[in-house]
């Protein structure tokens, strides 16, 4: 009896033990890869890339000890500062597989680093659902406290979205900095944004994310700004508790959001004016869109040679870029890099970026950008898609998947994709390989103009000669004595002018 006990113990702390070990070793393979994420600075470019000349900007605004780019304290609330330099990876390990747990994981050493900290060590638990109190358990909150005590840390980084009570507590445990992946987002955006738009974008994601985490020390929130005894408008229906102090914080930060919206809400018709001229033009549009660090940029600058900046970094991109591209059968259109995607992103950038974020939904085409070489492609194409469910219209537009570095992608995961998704194609943005196919392909799939003309055009108006090559179909064109004959297809309006053309000649 007492060896069957034995041995039913042991049998019993076995998966338990084994779990532990599996965990262990995911974090020692994250661990072993970490620090690739940025190449050590450096990054492959290639004479499409141009000249790179924000590169070295990008570069000197690293991170470095004791510099944020955070956001600047709008009040005197304590507000979470990050300066992320030495950080501890934390992770769960839910009900998902252990292959799914040790993507997710290393995508968060890869955002760390891409913030511009250093990683140090990580802690993977095996757990269902999280801790409702400290999001681990309080034995492992523990160990993860003398972990970062042993390796000097001084920040945590967790692979999820904290509520505000579970970050307060994990953080009165270890002693040091809590940050979480949704955080940690914002602050690479921070980062990154250029443009006023970005910027402000960017800004309002930040106080969206702020407003119910405010934490003042001890108890300087609760102090109240009460009514005065004399003075010229004091009493009757001056007195009282007033707001305390944490209230006048959220007024204010109530007060920067909504000048922020309307900030973005001007901005807006701008946009939506250069869309109008080339639909009034007839520019087919093609947005290229996917997950972070897919190559959507290279592509991009492989394809018109714009020169935009390109560097192996999560959300290298964040201003949107547009420029002219030419079809492999000679028509214009306009190619439009886009923000990339990332699993869970957060909420607030979604809605911020929303009016970035159209772009793809008012293109007549979008190029899904995939990196065939990443462990997980599926589930990055399920998350763009994911993110594309919440943008109006984006399921509606006509999709390409691209499968990107084909120079580094396993041949049978190439084979697996394509099995998957019917309408792709494979490319290596680096190498060149598959990128005539692809501009056939986007020719192919671009909307055909919709009116047939057979017309005389005088010598005179080689504009719109011009402009059928451009963005017309044409059958047939010799030069006659009174003018180009063009027998092409185009749109409505170029058609009108055409025939006004003919009949005045």
């Amino acid at each position: 009896m007492d060896d069957r006990e034995h041995t039913t113990d042991e049998a019993r702390e076995a998966p338990v033990r084994s779990a532990q070990e599996v965990a262990d070793d995911v974090v020692a393979r994250v661990l072993a890869r970490a620090g690739t994420a940025l190449q050590d600075g450096a990054t492959a470019h290639t004479t499409f890339d141009g000249d790179q000349l924000d590169l070295e900007e990008r570069t000197s605004l690293r991170r470095v000890a004791g510099l944020s780019t955070e956001l600047e304290d709008v009040t005197e609330v304590e507000y979470r500062q990050l300066r992320l330099e030495r950080v501890v990876l934390v992770g769960l390990w839910g009900a998902g597989t252990v292959e799914e747990a040790e993507i997710s994981l290393r995508e968060l050493a890869a955002l760390a680093e891409t913030a511009g900290s250093q990683v140090l060590d990580g802690l993977l638990q095996r757990r269902r659902t999280p801790d409702p109190g400290t999001f681990l358990g309080s034995g492992k909150a523990a160990e993860l406290a003398g972990l970062v005590a042993a390796v000097g840390a001084d920040t945590v980084v967790v692979d999820g979205e904290l509520a505000p009570s579970q970050r307060r507590a994990l953080e009165d445990v270890v002693k040091v900095k809590v940050v979480d992946r949704t955080a940690l987002i914002l602050d690479i955006f921070a980062q990154h944004a250029k443009s006023r738009e970005g910027k402000a974008q960017v800004e309002l994601a930040q106080l969206e994310y702020l407003l119910p985490r405010l934490r003042g020390w001890g108890e300087s929130m609760s102090r109240q700004a009460g009514g005065q005894v004399g003075g010229a408008g004091a009493g009757m229906g001056s007195r009282g508790p007033g707001e305390t102090k944490i209230e006048l914080d959220r007024r204010r930060i109530r007060t920067r959001m909504a000048k922020l919206r309307r900030e973005i809400a001007a901005m807006e018709p701008a946009r939506q004016t250069k869309r109008a001229s080339r639909r009034r033009n007839a520019i087919p549009s093609v947005a290229i869109a996917g997950y972070t660090n897919a190559g959507k940029s290279s592509l991009l600058n492989r394809l018109t040679h714009a020169g935009v900046l390109v560097e192996n970094a999560l959300f290298a991109t964040l201003d949107p870029t547009v420029r002219r591209a030419e079809a492999a059968d000679g028509r214009v259109y306009t190619l439009a890099d886009t923000v990339g995607f990332v699993r869970h992103l957060p909420h607030q950038l979604v809605e911020a970026f929303r009016s970035t974020l159209e772009e793809v939904a008012d293109a007549d085409l979008i190029l899904h950008v995939v990196d065939a070489a990443h462990p997980d492609p599926e589930g990055q194409i399920a998350a763009v898609r994911h993110v594309f469910a919440d943008i109006p219209g984006a399921m509606d537009v006509p999709e390409i998947i691209v499968l990107n570095k084909a120079d580094l992608a396993a041949p049978e995961a190439v084979a697996r994709l394509r099995s998957r998704e019917v309408h792709s194609i494979v490319v290596s943005a680096h190498t060149g390989e598959g990128i005539d196919e692809l501009s056939a392909l986007i020719a192919d799939q671009l909307p055909r103009p919709g009116v047939q003309v057979e017309v005389v055009v005088p010598y005179t108006r080689g504009d719109l000669v011009s402009r059928v090559h451009e963005h017309g179909e044409i059958d047939l064109e010799e030069h006659t004595e009174a003018g180009t004959r063009l027998r092409a297809r185009v749109d409505a309006g170029l058609a009108a002018e055409l025939e006004e053309a003919s009949g005045a000649a």
